[in-house]
C-alpha cells in the first residue's frame, strides 16, 4: 500500500505537533483525491489533536467505508468515540483494531483505558493489556503511561513505580513522570517549605507543561511565605521583651528608656533573624522559585496579605526597640497592633492557595 508524499508530509507535521499545519495540507490532498482513505485517517487524528471529535469520528467512518480493514482508522474511530462518552463502541472499535493487528500498541493502550471505565471491578484485564502494550512497544512512552494510568488505578505500587522509571528512561522530560517523582520526593517526611518549593521549581524546569507541578509550586511558596510571620512574631517578642512593655508581677519593672545598646543589639538579634530564617534562604533558592515568589505576590491576594502583616509585625517590633520610650502604653499598643492581624488568619488561611 503506497502513501501519498501529501499525506506523509500532513502526518510529520502532525507528529511534529503542528495538526493546523497538517489539516490545512491533508484538506488539500482530499480535495484532489476523496477516496485516499489514509489521508482521511490523517484528517480525523488532527480533528482529534483540535478537540473536534465529531468531525474526527466522521473522518474515521469515511476511511472505513473506503477500506473496512484499515487498523489506523479503527484506532481513530475509538478514540473518537470515546472522546464523545460512547464507551462500549470505543471497547468494540478497539477490539476490532487489535484483530487486524494484534502486535499494535496503540488500539491495545486505549482499549486499557476504557477498561478502567468500563469494567473498574476487574483490573486483570487492563493490567494485561497494558502489559501487552508495553511488551510491543517497550521503547514508546505512550505504552508506559498507561501502565502507569491502570496500575495507580488499581493501586498496584511498585507496577506504578516501575513504569515511571521507564518512561524517564524514555524521556527524561515526560510530564506525568517529572509530575510523579517530583511530588514524591516532596512528599518526604521532614522536607521544609523552601526545600519543596526547589524541588518542584526543578521539575518545573524538565516539565515545563505541567500545570500540576505549577500549582505544587504555588501551594510550597505559599507555605514559605506563612512561614515569614513566625519570624515576624518571633522579633515581637524580642522586642516586647527588651523594652519590658508588660513588666512581671512582683518584679520590678525596667527603667525606661531602655538603655541604646541593649536596644540595639535587639536589632542586630532581628536582622538576624529575617538575614538566616528568610534572605539567607530566598538567595539560595533556584531562580524557577525566586520568580514564582515574586510572582505569587502580585498576582495572589493572600500572598500579599501574609507578606503584609509580617511586615507590619516587624516595623511595629522595630518601633518598640527603636524609639527611646518613656512610657509603656505606645510600646503596648504597637505590640497588639503587630500580633493581633497576624493571630486572627494564621489559623485558617494555610488552604486559600
Amino acid at each position: 500500500m503506497t502513501t501519498h508524499p501529501q499525506v506523509q508530509q500532513a502526518r510529520l507535521l502532525y507528529e511534529m505537533c503542528r495538526p493546523e499545519q497538517s489539516h490545512e495540507l491533508i484538506g488539500r490532498r482530499l480535495a484532489e483525491d476523496p477516496d485516499d482513505h489514509q489521508a482521511w485517517v490523517v484528517l480525523g487524528q488532527c480533528l482529534l489533536t483540535l478537540g473536534r471529535p465529531s468531525e474526527a469520528l466522521a473522518a474515521g467512518l469515511e476511511s472505513l467505508r473506503l477500506e473496512p480493514e484499515y487498523l489506523d482508522a479503527h484506532f481513530v474511530r475509538g478514540v473518537a468515540l470515546r472522546r464523545l462518552g460512547r464507551l462500549p463502541e470505543a471497547d468494540a472499535a478497539q477490539r476490532q483494531a487489535i484483530r487486524i493487528d494484534p502486535d499494535a500498541w496503540g488500539p491495545r493502550r486505549q482499549l486499557a483505558e476504557l477498561l478502567l471505565e468500563l469494567a473498574p471491578d476487574r483490573p486483570e484485564e487492563a493490567l494485561r493489556e497494558a502489559r501487552e502494550a508495553v511488551r510491543i512497544g517497550p521503547d514508546e512512552a505512550q505504552p508506559w503511561e498507561t501502565m502507569y494510568r491502570v496500575a495507580s488505578f488499581h493501586e498496584r505500587t511498585e507496577t506504578a513505580e516501575e513504569a515511571v522509571r521507564q518512561l524517564l528512561r524514555i524521556d527524561p522530560t515526560h510530564t506525568v513522570a517529572v509530575t510523579v517523582s517530583t511530588e514524591r520526593e516532596a512528599a518526604r517526611p521532614g522536607t521544609s517549605a523552601a526545600k519543596a518549593a526547589d524541588t518542584y521549581a526543578a521539575g518545573l524546569a524538565a516539565a515545563p507543561g505541567s500545570d500540576q507541578l505549577r500549582k505544587e509550586l504555588d501551594k510550597a511558596v505559599y507555605r514559605m511565605l506563612r512561614g515569614t510571620r513566625w519570624l515576624a512574631l518571633l522579633c515581637l517578642v524580642m522586642a516586647g521583651v527588651t523594652a519590658d512593655i508588660f513588666p512581671s508581677d512582683g518584679q520590678e519593672p525596667k527603667e525606661l528608656p531602655i538603655h541604646l545598646g541593649t536596644r540595639l543589639w535587639a536589632v542586630c538579634l532581628m536582622a538576624a533573624v529575617w538575614g538566616f530564617g528568610a534572605w539567607r534562604r530566598y538567595r539560595r533558592m533556584r531562580t524557577g522559585a525566586q520568580l514564582t515568589v515574586r510572582a505569587l505576590v502580585r498576582r495572589e491576594f493572600w500572598p500579599r496579605v501574609v507578606l503584609g502583616q509580617a511586615t507590619l509585625a516587624t516595623l511595629c517590633a522595630l518601633l518598640i526597640v527603636a524609639v527611646p520610650w518613656t512610657d509603656r502604653l505606645v510600646p503596648q499598643i504597637l505590640f497588639w497592633l503587630g500580633l493581633v492581624p497576624n493571630l486572627l488568619s494564621i489559623t485558617h488561611d494555610r488552604d486559600k492557595i
